[in-house]
C-alpha cells in the first residue's frame, strides 16, 4: 500500500525520475514527467543506450561511468530538445540533471536513479541578469569615456557635500596632482569674492534636495581666475531623499566677457541713438516698439509709456494711419523691410514729411526690428518746388520744340516758291556774264542746303520727342533687316557689302523708334561717307560686355573721321567733317543724345582714310 502511494506521488512529481537497473542500465521505472521528456519511443524495460530518447551521447556515457564509479552526477542546465508534441514544433528546455546510484544490501551498485528538474525559467533569468550586467558595464565604461572626454569637468558629491568622484579634466584645468585632497582643496581654489556665496548656495541646494544653477571664478593652473558655469542635479530614488548631485563644470568666462562687452556697446549705442536728432526705435518680433531715443520724446512731446508699443504710427495722420499700420504688420509677418512716406505730428501739432524705415535683424537672441523716422520735410518741399520748376521747363522745351517743327515745316513754303521762281528765271532769263553758269549752280546749292537743313531739323525734333518712348523687348535682327531694307538703293548703287552678327546679344530691351533712329544713323552715315577707292563693307555686331550687358560696334571702311578728345561731347548739332559730302551734320548728334538719355555712352575709333568704329554702350553711362 505504501509503496502505491509512492508510485503516485513519483508519477505526479514536476521533476522527472526514472530508474535504470543492471550494468547494461534498462528503464525500471518512469514516472509522467519523464515519460514526457523521453518521449514515447522510450519504455519501461529498454536498455538506455539503445533507447536514449532525448538524452545526449555524452550524457549516456556519464550515466555508464556513474554506474562503474559510484559517484553521483549533477549536470547544471543540460539543454535537452523536447519532441514534438500536438503538433507543435520541437523546442529546447533546460534541466538540471541529477545521476544518482542505488546500492543493494551489500552495497553492491544495482542501478541509478536519474533526476531531471526543468530549470528553463531560472536559466533564462539568468541569462538575461548575465546580459544586462554586459549591457550595464558596457554602459557604464561608455559614460566613463564620455565624461573624461566632453571639454567639461564632470563631478559627484553626496549629501554631506563631499566629492565622491571629479573627471581628470579638474586636475588638467586646476594643474593639482591626482593625489590632492579633492574636498580641502576646491573651495581654496575659488576666488575669495565667490567663495562664501558657492557654499552657501551649494549647501542650501543639498539640504532642499534640489538642484543648483550658478557661475563663479576658479583658479586655473596658470594663476588665473576663469569664469565657470556650475550645474547639477539630484539623483532621486522616490520617496527616499536624494544622496547624491552629479553635474559638470563649464567654462564660460569668454562668453561672460563677451556679454560684458555686448552689454557696454548696447549702452554705448543707445547713448549714441540718443544724441541723434533723428527719431530711433526698436521693436520685438512682433512688433511692438520696446525703445525709443530721447529725441522721439522731445520731437513728439510724449512719454515713453504715452507713446506705447505703436507710437510712430499714432503720430501719423489719421487718414494714414490704417494704411501704415497695415504695411507694418505685412513687414512684421514676412520679415520685409518696412519703408514709407508719412507725415508726422510734432509736439506743436504741425505735420512734418518723414522717411520711416525699419529693417530686421536676426541673431542669437531670435529676430528684432530697428527703425528710425527721418525729418524729410524741407527736402520734399524744395523737391516739389523742383517739380513744378521741372514741369515749366518742359513745358517751355515742349513749346520750343513744337515751334521749331512748325517754323521748319512753314519755312519750306517759301523755300518751294523760291525754288519755283528761281527754275523760271533760268528757263526764260538770260544774263550776259561770264560766271553764269557757275552763279546759277551756287544758287541751286544754297536752295538744295536750305531744303536739307529744314528736313534734318525737323527730323532732329521728332526724334528727340521720341527719347522718352517706351521700352520693349526688341528682336535686334529684325530691326536691322528693315532699316537695310529702307537703305537698300544705296547699298546697291553703292556696291557695299553689309555683314550682320547678332548672335550673342540677339535681343534688347530698348524703345522701337530710337533703336531705328540709332541703326539708320550709323548705317547711312557708313554709306554716304564711303571711299571713293574701295567698296563699301560695313559690319554690324551686338554681343555682351564683361558685365553682361548689351553692347553694339558698328565698324567701316570709309573716310574715317578726327574724333574730339573730350567724349561727352563730341558731336554737335550741324558740325561737319567732309563739307565734300551731302548732309545737315546731325545724325550722329542724334545717335548721342538717345544714348545718353537713356544711360548708355558711345565711343568713337577712327583712323583717317581707313575707317571708324562705333561702340554703343546701351545701359553704361
Amino acid at each position: 500500500m505504501r509503496e502505491q502511494h509512492l508510485h503516485a506521488l513519483l508519477h505526479h512529481l514536476p521533476a522527472g525520475v526514472a530508474t535504470l537497473e543492471g550494468s547494461d542500465l534498462r528503464y525500471g521505472y518512469l514516472n509522467k514527467a519523464m515519460q514526457e521528456l523521453l518521449g514515447k519511443s522510450v519504455a519501461e524495460g529498454q536498455c538506455v543506450t539503445d533507447h536514449p530518447g532525448v538524452l545526449p551521447p555524452d550524457l549516456v556515457d556519464v550515466l555508464h561511468q556513474v554506474y562503474r564509479t559510484g559517484t553521483a552526477y549533477v549536470a547544471k542546465a543540460c539543454s535537452l530538445p523536447l519532441p514534438a508534441h500536438n503538433g507543435q514544433e520541437a523546442v529546447s528546455r533546460c534541466y538540471d540533471l541529477v545521476l544518482e546510484p542505488v546500492y543493494d544490501d551489500e552495497q553492491e551498485i544495482t542501478g541509478l536513479v536519474l533526476f531531471a528538474v526543468d530549470v528553463t525559467t531560472q536559466e533564462e533569468a539568468r541569462q538575461r541578469a548575465h546580459t544586462l550586467a554586459m549591457e550595464t558595464r558596457r554602459l557604464d565604461a561608455r559614460l566613463r569615456v564620455l565624461t573624461e572626454t566632453v571639454p567639461q569637468i564632470t563631478f559627484s558629491l553626496d549629501a554631506a557635500g563631499i566629492y565622491e568622484y571629479v573627471s581628470p579634466q579638474w586636475y588638467y584645468f586646476t594643474g593639482q596632482p591626482p593625489t590632492a585632497d579633492l574636498n580641502a582643496i576646491w573651495p581654496l581654489l575659488i576666488h575669495p569674492d565667490d567663495r562664501l556665496r558657492v557654499l552657501y548656495q551649494g549647501d542650501t541646494a543639498r539640504k532642499t534636495g534640489t538642484g543648483w544653477s550658478y557661475e563663479y571664478r576658479l583658479r586655473r593652473h596658470d594663476g588665473q581666475y576663469r569664469w565657470m558655469l556650475s550645474r547639477a542635479l539630484p539623483e532621486l530614488h522616490a520617496p527616499d531623499r536624494p544622496v547624491f548631485w552629479h553635474g559638470a563644470l563649464t567654462e564660460v568666462h569668454d562668453q561672460r566677457e563677451l556679454s560684458d562687452a555686448l552689454r557696454r556697446g548696447e549702452a554705448e549705442l543707445r547713448f549714441l541713438a540718443d544724441s541723434i536728432p533723428e527719431l530711433i526705435w526698436t521693436a520685438t518680433a512682433e512688433g511692438f516698439i520696446d525703445y525709443y531715443n530721447h529725441y522721439t520724446g522731445e520731437y513728439s512731446g510724449l512719454t515713453k509709456e504715452e507713446l506705447g508699443p505703436t507710437g510712430w504710427v499714432n503720430l501719423l495722420e489719421p487718414r494714414k494711419q490704417a494704411e501704415a499700420a497695415r504695411q507694418w504688420v505685412q513687414s512684421v509677418a514676412t520679415g520685409e523691410p518696412f519703408e514709407g512716406l508719412f507725415r508726422m505730428r510734432r509736439h506743436d501739432g504741425q505735420y512734418r514729411w518723414h522717411i520711416i524705415r525699419a529693417r530686421q535683424l536676426t541673431d542669437e537672441r531670435g529676430p528684432r526690428w530697428f527703425g528710425a523716422c527721418t525729418d524729410v520735410d524741407d527736402q520734399h518741399r524744395l523737391r516739389e518746388v523742383l517739380q513744378v520748376q521741372y514741369d515749366e521747363l518742359a513745358r517751355t522745351n515742349r513749346d520750343l520744340d513744337t515751334f521749331v517743327y512748325t517754323a521748319s515745316h512753314d519755312l519750306k513754303q517759301p523755300l518751294f516758291n523760291l525754288r519755283g521762281l528761281f527754275e523760271e528765271l533760268r528757263r526764260s532769263a538770260t544774263f550776259n556774264d561770264p560766271e553764269e553758269e557757275q552763279l546759277i549752280s551756287m544758287v541751286d546749292d544754297s536752295l538744295h542746303q536750305l531744303d536739307s537743313t529744314l528736313q534734318e531739323l525737323a527730323a532732329t525734333v521728332q526724334d528727340q520727342r521720341g527719347l522718352s518712348a517706351p521700352a520693349e523687348q526688341l528682336d535686334l535682327r529684325h530691326i536691322t533687316e528693315d532699316v537695310l531694307l529702307g537703305l537698300r538703293a544705296q547699298i546697291q548703287a553703292s556696291g557695299a557689302t553689309v555683314h550682320v552678327e547678332v548672335a550673342e546679344a540677339p535681343t534688347l530691351l530698348y524703345g522701337r523708334a530710337n533703336l531705328r533712329s540709332v541703326l539708320h544713323n550709323l548705317l547711312s552715315n557708313a554709306l554716304k561717307f564711303a571711299h571713293p577707292e574701295r567698296l563699301p563693307v560695313i559690319t554690324l555686331r551686338s554681343y555682351l560686355s564683361a558685365a553682361d550687358h548689351p553692347v553694339l560696334m558698328v565698324q567701316d571702311n570709309g573716310l574715317g573721321m578726327r574724333v574730339p578728345k573730350a567724349s561727352s561731347t563730341a558731336f554737335q548739332p550741324f558740325t561737319r567733317q567732309h563739307p565734300q559730302v551731302g548732309g545737315s551734320g546731325v545724325g550722329l548728334y542724334l545717335v548721342q543724345r538717345i544714348l545718353t538719355s537713356r544711360g548708355g555712352r558711345l565711343e568713337v575709333a577712327s583712323t583717317i582714310g581707313e575707317g571708324t568704329t562705333f561702340t554703343l554702350h546701351w545701359f553704361e553711362a
